[in-house]
């Protein structure tokens, strides 16, 4: 949060603040986004497996490419915090301030998720969301965030003091230890910055501070993607639950998430996953 102003103020100060802004990263040179064919390929889909993630946990599945995952909430109005690993090299992994960077603060029909440097493709293309229709509220609230990092331990700790092992941080660290047989230390590295799936955040528009509220999620809402490539998705079902009041707690009541994984009857053998970039990596040397 900026503190106020105490140098002096130019007398072109207006001037200077009125200068029209430019967007960062024009994505018109984007592949578009082809309804059409994403609207074919979850067309007569056919369920293939699921994962239940149970409250103040995580777990994680592994998707073929060409598939389909559902983030499906069903017992109660609860978020989750998504970590993305390319399953043949855990290295490649979403990137949240790139995707942010190129899609905006909060993703929806259309925007992938792209992996990191040096990769930087996309992971996967989000094709429903039940709750598009919330759109952005009076307080600059939106669902599905790229903005917020994960609740961690570190930040508990930063400001309570205290020893939390619920964490969503925590939560992906032990799922994704547990399914590819890694030390804690060596999962550590590799949880990353999520998509916050069905959680209501903003900034406020006095002092621009994150903020969340209670999430419009309600059973039977879902968000579905399609894997782009081979991946492993990892998700926690926060200790925040709606994440109403706060984001790390024992007390909140939360509820389980699922996973469910669908396979395509669309003959996809004309289709090929995302090349990787082709930065030449020789940095100017």
């Amino acid at each position: 949060m900026k503190p106020s102003g105490v140098m002096p103020i130019p007398n072109d100060a207006e001037d200077r603040r009125d200068i029209t802004p430019v967007i960062c990263y024009p994505n018109n040179n984007l592949q578009n986004y082809d309804r059409a064919f994403y609207d074919s390929v979850k067309k007569d889909m056919k369920f293939v497996k699921k994962i239940i993630i149970p409250p103040r946990s995580a777990g994680t599945i592994e998707i073929p490419a060409g598939f389909i995952f559902r983030i499906l909430s069903i017992d109660g109005p609860q978020v989750g915090d998504l970590n993305i690993w390319n399953i043949n090299n855990l290295d490649e992994k979403f990137y949240s301030g790139k995707t942010r960077a190129l899609h905006g603060t909060h993703v929806g029909v259309g925007d992938r998720l792209w992996s990191s440097f040096p990769y930087l493709r996309p992971m996967a293309t989000i094709i429903t969301d039940t709750l598009d229709w919330y759109g952005f509220d009076r307080y600059g609230g939106s669902v599905h965030d790229v903005i917020g990092t994960r609740c961690d331990p570190y930040t508990n700790n930063l400001l309570s003091g205290k020893q939390y092992h619920n964490c969503c941080h925590s939560n992906l660290t032990r799922a994704l230890a547990d399914s590819q047989s890694l030390h804690l230390d060596e999962a550590e590295r590799l949880v990353h910055d999520v998509l916050n799936v069905f959680m209501c955040t903003g900034f406020t528009h006095d002092t621009h501070q994150y903020f969340m509220k209670a999430s419009p999620v309600r059973p039977g809402d879902y968000l579905e993607m399609f894997a782009e490539n081979d991946l492993l998705v990892g998700l926690s079902a926060c200790p925040g639950g709606d994440c109403s009041s706060e984001h790390s707690s024992d007390v909140v009541k939360c509820y389980p998430l699922i996973i469910e994984v669908y396979e395509p009857i669309l003959d996809l053998s004309n289709w090929s996953p995302p090349h990787l970039n082709k930065y030449d990596r020789t940095h100017g040397d």
